[in-house]
């Protein structure tokens, strides 16, 4: 098996050399404003061309990410960082936007593309639909177990990679509005605002029932690598470098054997909320999961704690072994040749051998010179020497071969390798979809509420329906959001449900769809954001889609491709989907009975419903856009999506949709005036 790697994350350049320098066998680090950590300190080209260089020299592996949401009139500039990635030589691109994957795999084919987590793929299924898209590894969701992601290496047909130390996010990756609907500050376009942190009480609850202790699966890894992961990730790009050095050391100390209860206590100290949690992947998930950061974890880093961990990557390690071959023979030029990591360099000094007066040049004193590596990457493996006898040479010229050869040596392991690159002329705006006669789409999480002799075009009703109430309403379903470990139930209650159509939020519900061999509707967690985005999509096998619910009015009537598309134009909008529900913090399912809200520091209540073990909480208020459908110019459908609405209510609201009537009660506009950052 091939040695498991350890991946840390660089918000700065000196994040970058305690990683370097402790251990980690990759990196990733952003570039510019397309990457999920834009608060982090980030690269510019000129830092990010030295961080490239750096990570050569030490053999380590850097992954850039690049993985936000792009908007049309950011296509050039998204464009413009995938050639400088290229042009640095990268070792791979980390993505989430499909528009973004389309681009990256026309331009640079050869760059290896990694499916970033916010891509929301954890089924067999969803794996093989990357591994078709030109993907060759996969982040997984930090919301699986252990049996989960045992079926997923099981068969996979690319590489996985799985989080193992770091903050852990309420809802899953990818599938976050909360933020975005707060204060415009979109997760997916890396500016979360993590309102989720703050107080969100579930009855009975904790009080912070939206906040989750940190990951920590360190002690773990041997059992990961047991399980296929090839890749160990530590989430930290907006944390102090001594954080990176102590994990990446305690990451190196697990798979050693030699991971320490004291290590872990360092770790907690340096960063965590209330301590650490494995319950997703011991499949143990509650109430003991939830933390936040208190006043003793922040005052936990000392400054000698800090310091000594500082200590780790104040100096470069020699990491870099070398095979030194040293000639000198009388009235010649001494040569000495050095090879690493495939490179061979040979240099040669400026005075010639002369014969000895007093001491001779031995191979004694030849080695002793050589071993001298101090303060580079090198390390001196193995000296050969081929001396005359009774010559001599200065130790300086001795000392000045040695660094002429690992300043050589240090140039070519430093060098780029070359990948192509090819010119794409993306247009300033993108020609305009044409669509026909607008059509209405429904979709009810509760089939009881559909209004009797509702006219429609195409109706969703839960995966759950009867058959045969199916069959009578001519309807199609919505397959859930949350699907990990279900994928086979899922598939068999489609082929079995009759339904001819299926709405799909994620990849994976996309390619149970496409197994089933139903029509394919992209739902708005699809993220489509940008015309490139709908033609992948297209390209992928969707029918129809819904563009995302971060988009304007103004972008979303710009948007191109021949892809028909549809707006979600009513629904309370569904802020996080989550593995851990919030109300069973306080009470059991049975006391629940589906009907509970959680509520913020300001007693505004937010709705929570189960679906297929995951937990969705909805905005406080629906989107409402009765009066303005007019201002949606180029799109194909309207989508409405009721949730808590009883019968009576979704007959009135479709009734002043179809009179394009305002709303009689509280809403909102949505994002789709403000937008996003």
């Amino acid at each position: 098996m091939t040695k498991p790697e350890i991946l840390a994350p660089c918000g700065s350049f000196a994040s970058l050399l305690a990683a370097v320098r402790c251990g980690a066998d990759a990196v990733y680090l952003g570039l510019g404003a397309f990457n999920a950590r834009r608060n982090a300190a980030n690269f510019s080209d000129a830092e990010f061309d030295e961080a490239l260089k750096l990570c050569r020299l030490h053999g380590v592996h850097a992954h850039i990410t690049l993985n936000t949401l792009v908007a049309d009139d950011e296509l050039n500039d998204f464009a413009e960082s995938l050639k400088r990635t290229c042009r640095y030589a990268a070792d791979a691109l980390i993505l989430q936007d499909l528009g973004a994957v389309r681009l990256a795999r026309t331009m640079c084919p050869e760059l290896p593309r990694h499916a970033s987590t916010q891509m929301t793929v954890g089924t067999p299924a969803g794996l093989s639909l990357l591994s078709e898209r030109g993907f060759s590894r996969a982040v997984l969701p930090r919301e699986l177990s252990k049996s989960e992601i045992a079926e997923l290496s099981e068969n996979a047909p690319l590489e996985l990679e799985a989080f193992v130390h770091g903050a852990l996010c309420m809802c899953v990756s990818g599938q976050c509005l909360m933020s975005a609907v707060f204060g415009s500050r979109s997760g997916n376009r890396g500016l979360c605002a993590q309102p989720c942190r703050l107080p969100f009480a579930a009855k009975g609850g904790t009080g912070h029932d939206l906040s989750l202790k940190d990951l920590s699966l360190i002690d773990k890894l041997p059992e990961l690598a047991d399980l296929g992961v090839c890749s160990f990730k530590i989430e930290g790009r907006m944390k102090r470098p001594e954080y990176v050095a102590a994990a990446v050391t305690a990451c190196r100390e697990a798979l050693e054997g030699t991971y320490s209860d004291t290590r872990k206590s360092d770790l907690e100290a340096l960063f965590s909320r209330s301590g650490f949690t494995d319950g997703y992947f011991e499949n143990q998930r509650g109430k003991t999961m939830f933390g936040t950061r208190r006043k003793e974890n922040v005052t936990a880093a000392t400054n000698a704690l800090l310091k000594s961990y500082e200590k780790l990557y104040e100096k470069e390690t020699a990491v870099r072994p070398v095979l030194f071959e040293f000639t000198a023979q009388t009235s010649a030029l001494p040569s000495l040749k050095a090879t690493c990591a495939g490179h061979r360099v040979t240099v040669f000094s400026d005075m010639l051998c002369e014969p000895a007066k007093n001491r001779p040049l031995t191979e004694e004193i030849v080695e002793k010179q050589l071993q001298k590596c101090g303060g580079t990457v090198f390390f001196a493996q193995e000296i050969v020497c081929k001396i005359d006898e009774d010559i001599a040479l200065p130790l300086s010229e001795l000392n000045a071969l040695r660094r002429k050869a690992l300043a050589a040596l240090t140039e070519a392991l430093s060098a780029p390798k070359t990948y192509e690159i090819n010119n794409i002329h993306l247009p300033a705006a993108f020609p305009a979809h044409s669509a026909g006669q607008k059509k209405w789409y429904f979709r009810f999480r509760d089939a009881n509420a559909v209004p009797n002799g509702l006219q429609f075009d195409r109706l969703f009703l839960p995966l759950t329906t009867p058959k045969q109430k199916l069959k009578e309403l001519h309807a199609g379903v919505y397959l859930p959001r949350g699907i990990f470990g279900s994928q086979k139930q899922i598939l068999k209650m489609l082929q079995e449900s009759g339904a001819t159509y299926a709405l799909c939020d994620t990849l994976d519900a996309v390619a149970i769809a496409k197994a089933a061999g139903v029509e394919i509707i992209g739902g708005p967690f699809l993220n489509l954001f940008n015309t490139l985005s709908l033609e992948e999509a297209q390209e992928i096998g969707l029918a129809e889609a819904t563009v995302s619910q971060e988009l304007t009015v103004s972008q979303i009537s710009r948007l191109g491709s021949d892809l028909p598309r549809g707006v979600c134009v009513y629904g309370r909008t569904p802020l996080m989907l989550t593995r851990n529900c919030p109300i069973k913090n306080g009470m059991s399912c049975a006391q629940c009975g589906r009907k509970q809200s959680i509520t913020d520091r300001k007693g505004i209540s937010f709705p929570v419903r189960c679906e297929n073990g995951f937990s969705e909480i909805f905005n406080s208020r629906p989107t409402h856009l009765s009066d303005r459908l007019h201002e949606f110019q180029n799109i194909d459908f309207y989508l409405l999506d009721f949730t808590t609405e009883c019968e009576e209510d979704c007959r009135a609201i479709i009734n002043e949709y179809r009179r394009r009537a305002p709303s009689a009660g509280a809403y909102t506009r949505g994002l789709y005036y403000r937008g996003v950052e």
